[in-house]
């Protein structure tokens, strides 16, 4: 069937199925819609697997999960569940078909032509988008960067990516599936994922295909591809101004290469010409030594024409340098989105036009390949012609003669960038004339209402008015080379437009012509080389493509929140869970809870190197996932991008520093941090709404992880410590060895020299200073090697090796044992004071001795003497010792040296003592109660010397706060942000107590523990004052209402005590901000105290016992008061003798005493009235007042009857003591909660409702029947006594008491029958007093009319009738009274005024005084200046006269020159000429 016949018949196969393929492919869509809601929701895509793809079902017979089974009459197919794609705004989707819907005359597959491809002239209306465009660009460029490889291994293949019924191997082929399902391998977040795919394509309303095609026919891996990047490419949250696609790369997607973006800027192009020069090719001219051929480097066009003739590779293949890694470098535009910003317009006006220099069009943006840099012509200057070398002896110099000083020609420096496209010379052309994507942001920018007038000119207006000149070079047959363009063949243009399909209607896709379709067009990048200030104008964004797996050391750590994963990726992304895959790539996975808004997350990343350090920091996000066009305008708006923010971090500080990296981007962004040499802890703070991806990678060996891993690689010394040190001890050994050879000895001893000496130290004073301290280094060294002091003879060798007899005048009592008996001097010297003859025969001793020493040591440093031989040998000994562990000692060498330099930095390896870090931890369990405040930890830690600690507690409860208190002083260490501060801690007698509290909260996991960690710098840490840490305490707790009085007292609490015992008090309120302050009253004086808002603690109280209440070997039992309860803790703990060291370790906290009685109360009050009761708390209130005043009774009404009775019959009790009553009134005040046995059953029967507080003081448990804790009832128990007493002296006298207030309140209530109450109250009499008080005490409806006559205050006794004549005498007062204070008041107007007066008097006086100051100080200068006038006119006058004298001199010896110089040149002529003769 010929051309002709195929064309024919597909309009008449075609048009009569084409509506219903249209009306079905619209129902599927809708009810697709539908079923979807609106959104997707469904987890992100899994990690790649290949056991899991091989056991993929390709077929239907798992449709109810992998997809839906049509209805229709066409075979079964495959409905991927996560939905269809979204296009861009520009491409408008119609419909929705299957490939045998519009593919029908050809048989269908995935891969048609395995040699190349295609995609530029099959997809002209897809070029509107930006997307589409970077879609084709980036696949053609990863395309060619693949194509020069040598083995098969490395060449890469787009339709590699996809798979269906073959098998998961290099170089595989998809087939066909009839089904429609495909799976499509891609790189995302970090790691390689599985991305199901159908064969369902959109198509516009012109039912053209808007997915890119390639020119054969039935090929369908371009779909299917773009439709899986585009997927991957939803998943970035751009906003308009940014385009289509913001700094999201395909390249990034397809081939897992970490994209690093970097801006152009004019300021900065040296930079970025010197980084493209050392990373990409550079084009150099051949060299006419090598036999002549052509060069591809010189003729880039010729290079390009014979590549697309013999098969090969249109770009020059990489140059690869040893010892970095290999990275592809590409450009990118912005797109044209015009806004209002008004300097943009001229920045795009100037883009523009260089694009259009260079074959581009701004229009059409996209991203460039960089191939090769040039900083010479493009063709090799002639050589200039061969000169004799005659010609080359005394050459003459070139004299120009202008009559303006001629300056050099400033020649502009060649630098020029060679740029690959797929767009290069492309024609954007539009039906109708408009560029639809300008089209459409005009209407856009109509809507606005500030829309810019400038969006309605078209750049390439001017262009299609007549014949394009890229047009013209495309069909001109020169091969000659241009600045600024390259051509195009004709032959390429042809190849171009061969294969067109004719199965498509109205489609983009045509029909090949004759050529074989087994011989398709390569995608060949066009290239075109760009002038670098071009470049600058032209680009914007540099982007640098790093491969990873050049890199020997990379780690990833991800983050993800449960919501957007499976189930099972949820048990695969346990928290914490390693992940370990091929080509030493690790990194760990964690799953965030749902609830919280973004995933943040917390890493470090230690490096310690010699050498300076690039890591390259990749930073992946996911901030949109699952949502329908519609929504992700409005998301965009709530999903500001994510940020990556790298910081230097130490344990040993609070303080923040500076970032030193910030990473914000909206998907995948890398940047490359550069440390110097050294040791560096940086912290890693990372934001993202719903996951994140972190891949680091470098040449230097790193450790990223959590705490836990960095910090155990910070115990040890850094890198540059240990060299240091070693290159130290090499240089001693070195001399050690060289030790009897006494030509190699002085050449040790220099090196070793340089190795010690720092090089700031230069003068000769400085560096006898440093070497005296590296000697007794190495003595220390030798010392802690032997593990032993070392010997006369051994001292003496290290003497003769370092040449510093100093080191025997170093406390010989530590060197030498046998001077411990006899260093001490005979009991009759201890007292005497020696004689100048004995001072002076001691001092000539000691000079034989010292001289002595010199001669010994002198000849020991001669070859071949026998003190050389025996120090020699001695060393010979020692040093195997030493060699043994060399790191230790050498580390041991270099930190004496730098303990001993007084804070100064000498070696820059000391930079790193700020990373080191030493730590110890220390964990208990903790108690579980619900909702309950809980004393956690508390010990006491010794220190022995000065030295910086950081305490930080890892707890499970988030309220948790760690107090530190100076045992010595008693104060609390500073707190910043509830945490305790880095100090400097001194050592001390008692040590520094660590008390730790939390409020748990309604359910803790199993086996929670709480842990602090001790961080220092060095060891050794602070020690424990026992063994191990202990947890296990009583509480004993005291609950009650607060009742408001005139003191703002809320409670006073008295503690006894039976042996000292160390306390922890809280005190907690209802109200949480309520301002109290908790006091410890010994004696009614203060001796500590704390203020907090609704929670107050005091950490730590000692109690002291009376010296009559201490009882040793025995212990009272505690008896237990109304509302306290010693509750002990489940935990056990064995009797230790730790309690002894604590009492004695806190006796500091009482103040001196001139008693040793102690009484402690323990007091809380209100402050500022900042507890404040509602209504239904104030009634609640004046309850409890009347409960107490009842309490307050010594006897109650209903005891009325049998008080007289009960008093007589038990005489006894009146002899009852004091105390006994006082526990009698405390039982009868108790009786409203005698029946609560714990303080448990107490909390239970409070109301929480109304205001109540709580109080615990926290002991030991061994001690806690050595306190007692119960309510301050002294003044109510004065009262109790009291009345008592009365009674007792007068038996009935309070029922008397009581009848007469009863007789008196009756007499208001029922005033007109006192008669009738007066006989009913005589009948009943005191024997029924409880009708009387419920009678007064009931609330009665009549009104009750009292006297208040006896309660007035009067000034006589007699009313007085006021009269005129005291009127107005009052009158007359008032007058009186009236004049006095006015004429006081102008008294002290007149003292004003006149004040006034005096002080504008001496204003101007003062003022007087200064005109005549200035005018005398004027005075005094005009007779300055005229002197100075005049000594300086009689200095100009004889300068003058010099002046003319010396003029007059030289006119006198110019005079006698001119005399003499004729004759003196005639000689000169004579002598010339008889010099010429004789030549």
């Amino acid at each position: 069937m010929s051309k002709t016949q195929l064309k024919k018949k597909e309009p008449s196969s075609s048009k009569g199925s084409l509506s219903e393929r249209q009306a079905e492919a619209a129902s599927i869509a809708a009810s697709s819609s539908e079923s979807l809601g609106g959104a997707w929701r469904f987890p992100i895509w899994p990690e790649w697997n290949d056991a899991e793809v091989e056991k993929e079902k390709w077929d239907s017979s798992k449709g109810a999960e992998d997809g839906k089974t049509s209805k229709s009459h066409i075979a079964p197919f495959y409905e991927n569940p996560e939905g269809r794609i979204l296009l861009p705004q520009l491409l408008n989707v119609h419909s929705w078909k299957r490939p045998k819907e519009f593919i029908v005359n050809k048989a269908l597959s995935v891969v048609e032509n395995p040699i190349s491809f295609d995609l530029l002239s099959p997809n002209d209306h897809l070029i509107c988008s930006e997307l589409m465009r970077r879609l084709i660009s980036e696949i053609c460029i990863v395309w060619t960067l693949h194509e020069g490889t040598l083995t098969e291994k490395d060449r890469w293949r787009p339709w590699e990516h996809i798979y269906s019924l073959c098998k998961v191997e290099k170089g595989h082929v998809p087939l066909y599936n009839d089904y429609g399902k495909y799976v499509v391998r891609l790189y995302w977040m970090g790691c390689w994922r599985k991305i199901m795919v159908d064969d369902s394509m959109p198509f516009d309303e012109e039912n053209h295909l808007l997915l890119p095609a390639s020119t054969c026919q039935s090929e369908l891996w371009p779909m299917l591809l773009a439709k899986a990047l585009i997927k991957v490419a939803n998943t970035n949250v751009v906003s308009e101004v940014h385009g289509e696609m913001g700094v999201f790369t395909f390249i990034h997607t397809l081939t897992g290469w970490i994209p690093e973006i970097s801006p152009i800027k004019s300021l900065y192009l040296g930079t970025t010409w010197d980084f493209l020069k050392d990373t990409i090719p550079i084009f150099t001219h051949q060299d006419d030594s090598l036999p002549e051929t052509k060069s591809a480097t010189v003729d880039p066009a010729a290079a390009r024409r014979s590549s697309c003739d013999n098969g090969n590779s249109p770009l020059p293949e990489p140059e690869k340098r040893k010892g970095s890694p290999e990275v592809v470098v590409c450009a990118s535009q912005y797109p044209l989105r015009p806004h209002n910003n008004s300097p943009w317009f001229g920045q795009m006006a100037t883009s523009s036009e260089c694009l259009r220099q260079y074959g581009l069009s701004l229009l059409c943006s996209h991203i460039v390949l960089l191939t090769r840099t040039r900083g010479c012509p493009l063709e090799a200057p002639p050589k200039p012609p061969p000169v004799p070398q005659w010609k080359l002896i005394r050459q003459r110099k070139k004299i120009t003669v202008t009559d303006e000083p001629q300056k050099p020609p400033l020649s502009k420096p060649e630098k020029f960038i060679e740029i690959a496209s797929p767009f290069l010379h492309f024609p954007v052309k539009s039906s109708g004339g408009q560029i639809p994507e300008l089209k459409a942001q005009r209407s856009i920018q109509r809507i606005c209402p500030h829309g810019s007038p400038l969006v309605s000119i078209a750049e390439r207006e001017e262009a299609e008015e007549g014949p394009e000149p890229d047009a013209a070079e495309c069909t001109a047959s020169s091969t000659n080379i241009k600045k600024d363009k390259m051509e195009v063949t004709a032959k390429d243009v042809k190849k171009d437009n061969d294969h067109i399909s004719n199965v498509r209607p109205k489609t983009a896709l045509k029909e090949p012509s004759a050529v074989e379709p087994s011989a398709p067009v390569k995608p060949v990048l066009q290239l075109t080389w760009m002038d670098l200030d071009d470049f600058a104008k032209c680009f914007q964004t540099l982007l640098v493509f790093h491969k990873p797996q050049i890199y020997p050391h990379h780690i990833q750590e991800s983050h993800f929140k449960s919501t957007v994963l499976s189930k099972t990726a949820t048990a695969t992304y346990s928290p914490k869970s390693s992940i370990q895959s091929p080509g030493s790539l690790s990194g760990t996975s964690t799953v965030a809870i749902s609830e919280c808004p973004e995933v943040r997350g917390t890493h470090y990343l230690c490096v310690d190197s010699l050498q300076p350090a690039q890591i390259l920091i990749s930073f992946s996000v996911l901030l949109l996932w699952g949502n329908a066009a519609q929504e992700k305008k409005e998301l965009y708006a709530a999903c500001t991008p994510s940020v990556l923010i790298a910081q230097a971090y130490s344990w040993k500080s609070l303080q923040s520093q500076l970032p030193v990296l910030t990473i914000k981007t909206t998907c995948s962004r890398a940047t490359m941090l550069k440390l110097p040499p050294g040791r560096h802890v940086l912290s890693f703070h990372t934001k993202a709404a719903l996951g994140y991806n972190v891949h680091l990678c470098s040449e230097m060996p790193f450790t990223f992880g959590d705490e836990e891993a960095i910090m155990s690689q910070l115990t040890k010394e850094s890198a540059r410590f240990t060299d240091k040190a070693l290159s130290i001890w090499r240089g001693l050994s070195r001399l050690v060895s060289s030790f009897s050879n006494e030509q190699d000895q002085q050449a040790a001893r220099r090196s070793l020299e340089e190795a010690h000496c720092p090089p700031k130290i230069d003068t000769p004073l400085e560096k006898r200073s440093h070497s005296k301290v590296f000697n007794s280094a190495a003595y220390k060294m030798l010392c802690e090697a032997l593990g032993r002091k070392l010997t006369s003879e051994e001292r003496f060798a290290v003497v003769v090796l370092t040449a510093d007899p100093s080191l025997l005048a170093n406390d010989p009592r530590i060197h030498s044992p046998t001077l411990d008996g006899e260093s001490k001097p005979p009991e009759r010297w201890s007292d005497r004071k020696p004689a100048d003859s004995e001072v002076k025969a001691a001092i000539v001793l000691q000079a034989a001795f010292k001289g002595h020493t010199a001669r010994k040591i002198l000849n020991a440093s001669k070859p071949g003497t026998k003190e050389k031989l025996t120090a020699s040998k001695i060393f010979l000994d020692m040093w195997p010792k030493v060699e043994s562990d060399a790191e230790k000692h050498a580390a041991l060498l270099l930190s004496y040296i730098i303990d001993r330099s007084e804070g100064a930095e000498l070696y820059p390896c000391q930079q790193d003592e700020w990373t080191r870090v030493t730590f110890a931890d220390y964990s208990v369990s903790l108690r579980d109660t619900a909702n309950s405040w809980t004393l956690v930890f508390r010990e006491v830690f010794l220190v022995h010397k000065e030295m910086r600690l950081v305490p930080k507690v890892y707890s499970p409860v988030p309220n948790c706060l760690l107090h530190v208190i100076n045992n010595d002083t008693g104060e609390e260490l500073d707190m910043l942000f509830n945490k305790v501060a880095p100090h400097v801690y001194q050592p001390n007698k008692l040590g520094y107590t660590f008390v730790a509290e939390a409020v748990t909260s309604e359910s803790l996991p199993a086996g929670a523990k709480w842990r602090m960690r001790l961080i220092g710098t060095r060891e050794p840490l602070p020690k424990l004052s026992c063994e191990t840490p202990l947890n296990v305490f009583s509480v004993k707790k005291l609950q009650d209402y607060y009742i408001p009085n005139d003191k703002n007292l809320i409670c006073r609490c008295l503690v006894r005590v039976t042996a000292d015992v160390i306390g922890t008090i809280q005190f907690q309120t209802s109200k949480a901000d309520a301002l109290i302050r908790l006091s410890v009253l010994d004696q009614e004086k203060l001796v500590a105290g704390n203020t907090g808002k609704g929670h107050v603690v005091i950490p730590i109280f000692c109690f002291l016992a009376n010296e009559e209440q201490k009882k040793p070997n025995q212990k009272g039992s505690t008896t237990r008061d109304k509302g306290v309860d010693a509750k002990d803790a489940p935990q056990e703990r064995g009797e230790d003798s730790t309690a002894g060291k604590s009492h004695s370790s806190f006796d500091q906290f009482q103040p001196p005493t001139e008693t040793m009685v102690h009484k402690y109360v323990v007091q809380t009050e209100v402050l500022c009235k900042s507890w404040d009761l509602d209504e239904s708390q104030l009634a609640f209130v004046h309850t409890l007042r009347d409960l107490q005043k009842n309490e307050m009774r010594v006897h109650k009404p209903q005891d009325l009857n049998r008080s007289s009775t009960t008093d007589l019959t038990h005489p006894q009790r009146q002899k009852t003591p004091k105390a006994n009553r006082k526990e009698e009134g405390d039982k009868e005040r108790g009786k409203p909660s005698s029946n609560l046995k714990s303080g448990s059953k107490l909390e239970m029967s409070l109301d929480p409702t109304k205001a109540n507080w709580t109080l615990r003081v926290v002991t030991d448990k061994s001690e806690a029947e050595s306190i007692e804790m119960a309510k301050d009832t002294e003044r109510m128990d004065q009262i109790k006594a009291i009345k008592k007493a009365w009674e007792t002296a007068e038996p009935g006298r309070s029922a008397k008491a009581l009848q007469s207030r009863l007789k008196f309140l009756r007499q208001f209530q029922h005033p007109p029958s006192d008669e009738t109450a007066t006989d009913e109250a005589a009948s009943t009499g005191p024997a029924d007093p409880r009708s009387d008080l419920g009678t007064a005490l009931s609330p009665s409806t009549k009104t009750v009319t009292m006297d208040y006559t006896p309660f007035t205050r009067r000034q006589k006794d007699l009313p007085v009738l006021m009269d005129s004549q005291m009127e107005a005498t009052q009158q007359r007062q008032r007058i009186e009274q009236i004049q006095t204070y006015r004429l006081v008041r102008e008294n002290v107007l007149e003292h004003q005024k006149q004040r006034e007066l005096n002080r504008k008097a001496l204003i101007i006086h003062q003022l007087e005084t200064y005109e005549h100051m200035q005018a005398a100080q004027g005075q005094r200068c005009k007779t300055f200046l005229d002197a100075c006038e005049s000594i300086r006119s009689r200095q100009v006058a004889a300068m003058k006269r010099k002046q003319a004298e010396r003029q007059a001199l030289e006119d006198a010896k110019q005079a006698l020159l001119e005399k003499t110089r004729p004759n003196l040149s005639a000689n000169q002529r004579r002598k010339t000429s008889a010099a010429g003769k004789k030549k």
